[in-house]
């Protein structure tokens, strides 16, 4: 949820029309250092909205609950006897660690301590913490050395002689090492940073003219799968996410399982078992090390406030960690330079040096706006605050209700003793909730005006420069041979060097993530002088020009892409329409019309339809596929196939061939043969959605990657080794291109194809 909660986005929209006339045209007009004092001067005049706001945030409790343990523990061992054990496994995580220290540091009794301490030793063993795991393995041996009566911990000695011969195995045999991007290191990648611009390679340059702002173009001629920039983010947030239900029903706590269980709040890395914030239920992260980062770094601040983080969403969250990472000595640099003029805004150190000559070309003497006194591009603060944000072209309602929303957190940063942790000067001794204050529409300090404005900069800046970072994330039971995978977002972040990439509905890059790290490759060969571009998500295979066009008007820009000019100027429906139009319900020839009747194109037919009523069936068709999905969760595969078949008659009666639901329909009876184990049934329907995934996106693209990517999981598990080995070998072309040798998919693909070549030659023959 990048934006506040609905119901305080609709108290200030009433409270924006309420406004006098007046009142309205100062703030429409106001900079942002004149709408902070305005909207300062609103919320005191206005105590009930922050008193509903305050009512909001108890949706979102974020406080410790001692008792909610050992019921979330009793949920996971109900779901562990039902066989959903990635269910069970999230719920545990939740308590585990966090369990054991409490129990050592409350007085656990000395003769259970022991076992306690093994399971604490196994919970590390299994996360990779080996050097925790052998500190507890030597507390434990002392202890169990003190105790007299041996006899008693005779099996703990058996099952701690287990656990050191596992911990003397993992550091014998260390994990491979990681590339700087996540992978496992393999050919190292030739790589040459450029001396202009922080994380970008030396085959880019940066240019800047008026129509395109800053941008970045090739310097010499890229092949497909070339990396051109790697980048780590310099503040991300982790946003709550959809949540993934463990189980049904109402509960006194949420049983379902979001991204804030599955990752780490700091490095984004996959948990296995959490270490918690010690002053909040809702932070988490991956290792002790992650967490005391956060807690020097932001978390300190952010702990008392997590409910009305949670409230106001994700955007004034990246805003406030925004401010705490650049420290407020800098934030006050740039705030007050940007009250004396955009020149000395853009330009803070003095005259930036040209960085090319298509920088010469497009911004002369002007220069590179964000750039150092040495004309280097940094992934820094600066070049964060000189991303524009649009002011004058948000909207009026928009615009006061980020002004509102930050105001009222910095409101509640000085009401709950946080500034001077916000300024730097001190720390608070310990995570609490927010002091209750009497006068909590007191003025705010000058210093946290300073910090609303740069806030309220931020939250303006990132509706066009705010960059998902994503994961493949498992769909589905997630216990299967066959692993689904779909992308979701996993945080929102600012990426300075990444933000200087300019939109196409067809670019010619891919982004990939690991943890808080992007990559952009060459999704294509890019020919030097071409500008290197990134879509902003509207793709031409996905939508068409008109839906694409509506989606980009939250960038304050009219897409000239080539494909838009083509459709734009063609006047010829796209690919897009015409493969998931509509068919004759009676001669299955594609059915036409602007209005809201269409008509079949076949003249010899000419049956007409209401375009209501269709639209109507394609979506009780999807509810049924949803059913459908349900009943493989829950275990019910022959069920599943059923309904799945008979969605997929009913398809063929209105809808295309080529329509795109069709292909996920073949997609999802693939999954349900797989999880059965018929992998020949499973692999044909999976080649029939690969055919259609192919038609929308192309036969090089990331879809038809990870389409290949499952058909091979099933032709391994089905012993098809021929073709298997085919299927690897295409899969790996398209993946390495987008995501790059040392990638997770990339790995399990080598590590198919060596064990299917390492069989007898006989077998091979035979197959």
């Amino acid at each position: 949820m990048a934006l506040p909660v609905a119901e305080w986005q609709g108290r200030a929209a009433r409270l924006w029309a309420a406004l006098e006339p007046a009142l309205r045209e100062r703030l429409e007009a106001a900079s942002l250092q004149d709408a902070v004092r305005l909207g300062c001067d609103v919320l005191r005049s206005k105590e009930e909205e922050e008193a509903a706001l305050e009512q909001l945030c108890h949706r979102a409790p974020t406080d410790k609950k001692p008792e909610a343990a050992s019921w979330y523990r009793e949920q996971g061992n109900w779901e562990f006897k039902q066989g959903r054990y990635q269910a069970a496994l999230r719920l545990y995580s939740k308590v585990c660690l966090e369990d054991i220290a409490r129990a050592e540091s409350h007085g656990y009794p000395d003769r259970l301590l022991p076992k306690v301490l093994l399971r604490k030793a196994e919970c590390l063993l299994c996360l990779g913490r080996l050097q925790d795991a052998q500190d507890v393995l030597r507390v434990l041996e002392s202890k169990i050395a003190l105790d007299g009566a041996m006899t008693t911990h005779l099996t703990r000695l058996q099952k701690l002689s287990q656990l050191k011969v596992k911990l003397g195995e993992k550091e014998k045999c260390p994990e491979p090492a990681r590339g700087e991007h996540g992978g496992t290191q393999g050919e190292p990648e030739i790589w040459e940073e450029n001396s202009r611009i922080s994380g970008a390679s030396s085959s880019l340059s940066l240019s800047f003219d008026a129509d395109r702002g800053r941008h970045l173009v090739a310097s010499q001629d890229m092949v497909a799968g070339q990396s051109l920039v790697k980048e780590e983010a310099f503040v991300s947030v982790l946003c709550p996410g959809d949540s993934l239900a463990l189980q049904g029903g109402d509960t006194a706590w949420d049983t379902r399982a979001t991204n804030a269980d599955l990752y780490c709040h700091r490095c984004l890395r996959q948990l296995l078992a959490s270490v918690p914030c010690q002053g909040c239920s809702y932070a988490k992260y991956c290792s002790q090390d992650c967490a005391d980062r956060a807690w020097q770094q932001y978390h300190r601040t952010e702990c008392p406030l997590g409910a009305l983080l949670l409230t106001l969403g994700v955007f004034c969250h990246v805003a406030l960690r925004t401010v705490l990472l650049a420290g407020f000595a800098e934030v006050s640099r740039l705030v007050e330079m940007s009250h004396h003029g955009d020149r000395n805004l853009q330009n803070p150190e003095g005259s930036c040096k040209p960085l090319s000559e298509a920088a010469d070309a497009g911004g002369g003497s002007r220069g590179v706006p964000g750039c150092d006194s040495r004309g280097r591009y940094q992934s820094s603060y600066q070049a964060l605050f000189h991303l524009l944000p649009h002011t004058e072209q948000h909207s009026p309602e928009h615009k006061f209700l980020c002004t509102l929303s930050v105001v009222a957190l910095c409101k509640q940063l000085q009401a709950a003793g946080l500034e001077a942790a916000v300024l730097s000067q001190e720390s608070p001794q310990q995570c609490s909730k927010p002091k209750t204050c009497e006068k909590t529409s007191e003025e705010l300090s000058p210093e946290l005006k300073t910090v609303a404005e740069a806030m309220l900069r931020h939250v303006l800046q990132l509706q066009c420069n705010a960059q998902a970072i994503t994961v493949m994330q498992e769909m589905g039971p997630g216990d299967g041979a066959v692993v689904d995978k779909k992308p979701v977002r996993l945080a929102t972040a600012f990426f300075p060097v990444l933000s200087l990439l300019n939109h196409s509905c067809c670019p010619n890059t891919s982004v990939s993530f690991s943890g808080t790290s992007a990559t952009v490759r060459a999704a294509q060969p890019i020919s030097s002088g071409q500008e290197v571009l990134h879509c902003y998500g509207p793709h031409w295979c996905r939508l068409r020009v008109a839906e694409r066009q509506q989606l980009l008007k939250q960038y304050f820009f009219e897409c000239r892409c080539p494909a838009c000019l083509q459709e734009l100027e063609s006047g010829a429906k796209s690919v897009v329409s015409i493969r998931n139009s509509f068919c004759c319900p009676k001669c299955q020839a594609q059915m036409q019309g602007k209005e809201d009747t269409l008509c079949c194109s076949n003249e010899a037919c000419a049956t007409s339809a209401s375009r209501d009523q269709l639209s109507g069936r394609l979506q009780d068709l999807q509810q049924q596929i949803k059913k459908a999905l349900e009943l493989l969760r829950v275990g019910k595969a022959d069920q599943a196939i059923k309904m799945l078949l008979k969605c997929q008659m009913d398809a063929g009666t209105f809808l295309s061939p080529e329509h795109l639901l069709m292909g996920e329909m073949e997609d999802h009876l693939a999954q349900v043969y797989a999880t059965l184990g018929k992998w020949q049934e499973a692999a044909r329907h999976l080649r029939k959605s690969i055919e259609i995934v192919e038609m929308h996106h192309g036969p090089s693209s990331v879809e038809t990657g990870h389409e290949l990517f499952k058909l091979a999981q099933i032709l391994f598990n089905g012993f098809a080794v021929s073709e298997a080995l085919s299927t690897i070998q295409r899969a790996e072309g398209i993946l390495s291109v987008h995501f790059g040798p040392q990638s997770a998919q990339m790995q399990e693909l080598q590590e198919m194809k060596a064990c299917l070549s390492e069989l007898p030659r006989n077998i091979l023959q035979r197959t």
